[in-house]
């Protein structure tokens, strides 16, 4: 397989994903909304308003939380502790939800965007073999979700340090759950989802019935990805590391099983092709 041309692939997708401020306007919206805007002002507000009841009751309903993840808690006030379980346990979707969201959006146009873009006979006819076109698209899909996590979970990081760190005794996310989280249990979802959704960007016939059923895809991923993360934030032992190393496994089989996907046939629009 040539690199080079891989690459070349996967830089001409990105370029031109830049140049659609359509599609990265609204994700960047998101993203904003998701890792900065709304953490911001429920933190702040849980934070700053005092020893109101309300507080006080979500503090103790902390107390029906496993053992294990109520010995995590920080703080010694209402607040504190309160901030700190929303921060660490509720927010756990966001590193989820927003890359799925994003690389599945892009992963769903890659291939059958190619065809309605009239670039597909291009591609087709490049020297480029159908194993590194795949691969390039994968990459274009994974990057934009890769650098959507590593950006707003920097920003998430601030955010929480500013507003609850102060009141849990100094700066302490990221906690070595959420590592493993971000470093373990998301990437081979995400490989699980884009090696789906890139067959099926192959196989239908418009960029709107591939992102229709790159939904009922990623939603339920989404969930066991989202069940996973929150297994691993609530402390649940070796068990979401060992199904975050069977998820691996699947993404490497389900990736190395989605080059057959890509022929150049399909990329002429030719119905059938194999």
């Amino acid at each position: 397989m040539n690199w080079s041309r891989t690459l070349t692939v996967t830089r001409t997708d990105l370029k031109q994903l830049m140049q659609a401020r359509d599609f990265w306007g609204p994700m960047v919206i998101l993203g904003a909304l998701f890792f900065v805007v709304l953490p911001t002002i429920l933190l702040t507000l849980i934070t700053q308003i005092g020893s109101v009841r309300m507080v006080s009751e979500i503090s103790e309903t902390l107390d029906v939380l496993p053992i294990e993840t109520q010995e995590q808690l920080q703080g010694t006030s209402p607040e504190g502790r309160t901030g700190y379980a929303l921060a660490v346990f509720l927010f756990a979707p966001v590193a989820v939800v927003v890359p799925l969201t994003i690389s599945t959006a892009v992963g769903a146009a890659t291939i059958v965007g190619e065809r309605e873009k009239g670039t597909g006979e291009f591609l087709a006819n490049s020297p480029a073999g159908v194993r590194e076109i795949y691969i390039g698209k994968l990459l274009a899909s994974l990057i934009p979700g890769y650098v959507t996590t590593a950006v707003g979970f920097g920003l998430y990081s601030i955010v929480v340090n500013l507003t609850v760190g102060p009141e849990v005794g100094g700066w302490f996310f990221p906690t070595a759950q959420w590592w493993v989280m971000i470093l373990w249990v998301l990437p081979p979802f995400l490989a699980i989802c884009l090696s789906l959704v890139l067959r099926l960007s192959a196989k239908v016939q418009s960029t709107a019935a591939a992102q229709q059923a790159s939904g009922l895809i990623s939603l339920p991923l989404i969930m066991i990805a989202y069940g996973q993360a929150t297994g691993v934030l609530l402390g649940a032992g070796w068990v979401p590391i060992a199904l975050g190393g069977v998820a691996w496994v699947i993404a490497l089989f389900s990736l190395s099983r989605g080059v057959r996907s890509v022929t150049r046939s399909r990329l002429l629009g030719v119905a059938g092709g194999a």
